[in-house]
């Protein structure tokens, strides 16, 4: 699976790639036969208390996969738009 990683209004340190990179690889095995994953992390402004949005979209055979949420840091919201991919991902086995 290709995974495209972008950041939006800001420069991502190494340890938040790292951190993506890690916790989106476990995507690959539950969307089995998904071909591309694209992550989008967007700093909002103005600053707010909840100005990260992260947007995860999974290019799967069953379709498109798609989630975003915001929270106070972009690991919530990337740990918070995991889990709503891995219940799409459910629901498509399930059809």
């Amino acid at each position: 699976m290709v995974t495209r990683i972008q950041s939006v209004h800001f420069d991502a340190s190494q340890q938040l790639m790292e951190f993506v990179e890690k916790k989106v690889a476990k995507l690959d095995k539950l969307c089995e036969g998904a071909t591309t994953l694209e992550v989008s992390m967007k700093l909002i402004k103005p600053e707010t208390a909840n100005n990260k949005e992260v947007a995860l979209r999974v290019m799967a055979p069953g379709g498109e996969l798609f989630a975003s949420k915001t929270s106070g840091t972009f690991e919530d919201a990337l740990l918070s738009a995991i889990d709503a991919i891995k219940v799409q991902a459910e629901k498509n086995r399930n059809k």
